[in-house]
């Protein structure tokens, strides 16, 4: 073969794979774009191969300081944790177009039109928009919060009864456990003569406890190993996805993707091990107490989990299991701290509640002022401050609109949970009692509260989330009164979650 044949061959390879990523970076997004803007939807203007991210950035590097000094910290918190999209509703609305990369996202923050979408489309019918599918692989796998369609449903139905309630309350002691020991170490601090304590850091830790004792089994050794792991994997892809959707942006931050590609692998086999161990210590008939234990004992029938899908769960639940909880629990800590009145409150509930004896879920279940103050703290810092979803087959949304195959829907989740048309002018103020009368708060639309996310893919593990954080708080404010420390800097920001970038330090009063 002659030089010249192999110059055109190679020439001709070139560009199909320039032909190729075209159509997927320029052509398909831009179709989709089309679609989307022929239904009426507008936007701000994308500049190829960045999309909005230039604007983005700057928006979120403008609004960086904390706007109150630190004993006067504001829960108006969308201007600072999503400035770019607080100021394009004022000009697109609550409903636009807007791009990361090569990739058209249609945002959403109106409660109505989340209706609309979910009442047309099943639940195993939405997807993950497929680019961060990509970018969270090694944190996520084909875990529950990945996979859709058919093997949605099937994860879902194995996973399930693991969170039934008499599963859930066997986990109660070990939970109860590994507080005590929190609390204990807090109680060494302060007889030291110490007062200031940066509770998230420890809360963070005490639920990756939690997590791996009561839902995996796994001994303290290996769930710090994996914990460890899965905080250095989460700084990692937050630093690589600054980029999400720009065409070889993963080569642009080279050293990000193969740490997290690493990590991915050892997690995976850390995992692996604790799974073929745990098959083969203990007989297929023997009773199961903690979550990987049911989900290998529900995984025998013809629709059962390979072992990579069950190491993806386990991914799954581990961080979602303690990092939302432990989130939640952190900024209701805050909150309380600023209301010493609700600490009050709380407390004769818990000890009316107890009755002088131990936790046990018929404690739990008398809580019922505790549970207003955990919906306004995910209200006002919802640990999950937005859902995502990609539709998988055309969608029509009301008499006119058709939502193309394959878009990327945002929701805004901290967006409605402080607009003021939805809950009134006290949506910024910590307000538990406007969820005496409605597990939706008041909100002009039930759709404008979700803390848990909407439709069939609610998050499955919601009633050990709330389990969770039902026992550390009772525990906690039996122990000690909380005031915040001057030297908490209010600032929050979104790691994949919500969270305080400055830690959460309070000063702490043994009662």
């Amino acid at each position: 073969m002659s030089i010249a044949t192999l110059l055109f061959l190679l020439l001709l390879v070139l560009l199909v794979i320039a032909s190729v990523g075209a159509f997927i970076f320029l052509v398909s997004p831009g179709l989709t774009e089309w679609r989307l803007r022929k239904n009426g939807f507008t936007g701000p203007t994308p500049s190829f191969p960045l999309g909005n991210i230039l604007d983005m950035c700057k928006k979120e590097k403008m609004n960086r300081e904390p706007s109150q000094g630190p004993l006067q910290p504001s829960h108006d918190i969308h201007s600072l944790v999503f400035p770019y999209f607080a100021r394009w509703c004022k000009s697109y609305g609550k409903v636009f177009i807007y791009w990361l990369g090569t990739e058209p996202f249609l945002y959403v923050a109106e409660p109505e039109y989340i209706k609309n979408l979910s009442s047309v489309v099943a639940a195993k019918n939405w997807g993950k928009p497929t680019v961060f599918k990509r970018d969270r692989k090694p944190m996520f796998g084909d875990g529950l919060i990945m996979v859709e369609g058919d093997n949605w449903v099937r994860h879902r139905h194995i996973t399930t009864p693991a969170f039934s309630t008499s599963k859930l309350n066997a986990m109660i002691s070990s939970m109860v456990e590994s507080t005590s020991n929190m609390l204990g170490e807090w109680s060494a601090i302060t007889s030291a003569g110490a007062r200031e304590v940066d509770i998230e850091r420890d809360i963070i830790r005490n639920a990756s406890e939690i997590i791996a004792k009561a839902s995996f089994g796994i001994n303290n050794d290996e769930g710090k190993a994996v914990f460890e792991k899965l905080k250095a994997m989460q700084a990692a892809l937050f630093t690589s996805n600054r980029l999400v959707g720009v065409p070889f942006s993963k080569y642009l931050h080279a050293k990000e993707t193969l740490k997290t590609r690493r990590l991915g692998e050892e997690i995976d086999g850390l995992l692996f091990s604790i799974i073929e161990s745990r098959n083969n210590e203990r007989p297929s008939n023997a009773p199961q107490h903690d979550l990987l234990g049911l989900l290998i004992a529900g995984n025998q029938n013809s629709s059962r989990l390979t072992s990579r899908e069950l190491v993806d769960e386990c991914k799954t639940f581990f961080f979602g299991g303690h990092e939302t909880t432990a989130l939640a629990l952190t900024w209701t800590l805050f909150l309380l701290a600023l209301n010493p009145r609700w600490q009050t409150i709380l407390r004769e509930e818990i000890t009316e509640a107890m009755g002088g004896g131990d936790i046990n879920s018929n404690t739990l279940t008398k809580l019922t002022k505790m549970t207003w103050v955990m919906n306004e703290a995910l209200r006002l810092y919802s640990p999950a401050p937005n859902v995502q979803r990609q539709v998988r087959e055309d969608i029509r949304v009301g008499d006119n609109a058709v939502i193309p195959k394959g878009t990327n829907i945002w929701i805004d989740v901290v967006g409605m949970h402080h607009d003021r048309a939805l809950w009134g002018d006290d949506v910024n103020e910590f307000r538990p009692e406007r969820f005496q009368d409605s597990p939706y708060g008041g909100c002009k639309h039930r759709m404008g509260f979700l803390p848990f996310g909407f439709g069939g893919r609610v998050c499955v593990g919601r009633n050990l989330s709330m389990m969770e954080y039902k026992i550390v708080l009772s525990l906690v404010l039996q122990r000690f009164s909380l005031s915040l420390s001057p030297n908490y800097n209010h600032s929050p920001s979104i790691m994949l979650s919500l969270r305080p970038s400055n830690g959460m330090p309070l000063i702490l009063e043994p009662l």
